[in-house]
């Protein structure tokens, strides 16, 4: 059984987990909608991507 022959400092074990943390989110602002949104995603709302409508709207004909 592997035992440590010396006990790992704060430091090192800092290091070592250091790219471990929590990274933001790259959120903008959407041209079109103004809408917050995650960048190369489509636009949900108007459902345009770079430019050229990709998603069709749905429309609630039960109305």
């Amino acid at each position: 059984m592997a035992v440590p022959k010396r006990k790992t400092s704060v430091s090192k074990r800092n290091m070592r987990r250091s790219h471990l943390s929590l990274k933001n989110i790259n959120v903008i602002l959407d041209k079109e909608s103004g809408e917050p949104r995650l960048p190369h995603q489509i636009d949900k709302s108007t459902g345009i991507y770079n430019g050229r409508l990709v998603l069709n709207k749905k429309t609630n004909k039960n109305k």
